[in-house]
């Protein structure tokens, strides 16, 4: 059910913010002045010091997961889980460790600027994409290279990936990135924010996903319809609002 909630959130969030924008010209005219019209910088490198792991993006966001025995029916099964599982009350056996011993973690660009601008975090934080990447292991200190390989797309700690033992980690690292700001943001009290719209919308969206109750067997079923309904009002807005300037400047012109 979380996970249906979740994905009704994001295509009714995606349907209001596209939707208002191509609705309301007066209102789209009265932030003309404040448009964004150049690129996102995100202002200094965001470092991983930990693990020398590096990105110009707008966020970075390290992922660990440990192996370990969850309770599975009768049994238990070894599974990747990025918090502890308590195992109290498993079989000697069965039992994890208390902690895993390095953290996620997360960093965000706090000297983002459009425009000569900054950027507030709350856009980053609700706008931005986030994307596996592979960094440069160069600058792995030597105690964690001792411990750690090249796995995937990040690294592990098993001597043999394809049969971890429990205890063992893995990590990821991800990058955030910005999509086109336009109609998404306005700049209040020198400062770019997330525009009025959008604030709304995620809001109503965040109200209606607690909502919704559907049957449980229906969650998966009927997430590609809510994505894709999402993605036709998406694409609707923006060719209205193509439209509709190309229509403003013709008039002007006149």
């Amino acid at each position: 059910m979380r996970f249906l909630r979740a994905a009704f959130a994001l295509s009714l969030c995606g349907a209001l913010v596209v939707g208002t924008a191509a609705v309301a010209p007066g209102e789209a005219r009265a932030y003309a002045g404040d448009e964004p019209i150049g690129t996102p910088q995100s202002g200094k490198r965001l470092r991983d010091r930990d693990f020398g792991v590096a990105t110009q993006q707008f966020g970075l966001d390290r992922q660990v997961q440990m192996y370990q025995w969850r309770a599975s029916g009768d049994g238990y099964t070894p599974v990747w889980n990025a918090a502890p599982i308590d195992s109290r009350g498993f079989p000697p056996e069965r039992q994890n460790p208390p902690k895993l011993p390095i953290e996620s973690e997360r960093w965000w660009a706090t000297e983002a600027t459009l425009d000569g601008h900054p950027i507030d975090v709350s856009v980053l934080q609700a706008l931005g994409q986030w994307r596996v990447f592979r960094p440069n292991f160069s600058r792995l200190p030597a105690n964690l290279a001792a411990s750690f390989q090249p796995e995937g797309d990040g690294l592990g700690s098993a001597e043999n990936p394809l049969e971890p033992r429990v205890g063992d980690l893995r990590i990821l690292w991800r990058e955030l990135q910005l999509p086109p700001l336009e109609g998404k943001i306005e700049l209040r009290d020198g400062r770019w924010r997330l525009s009025s719209s959008v604030a709304q919308a995620a809001l109503n969206a965040a109200n209606a996903s607690n909502a919704v109750e559907l049957p449980a067997d229906q969650d998966r079923a009927l997430l590609p319809w809510l994505l894709g309904g999402a993605t036709v009002v998406v694409i609707v807005g923006l060719i209205w609002r193509r439209v509709r300037r190309r229509r403003e400047t013709f008039l002007r012109r006149d």
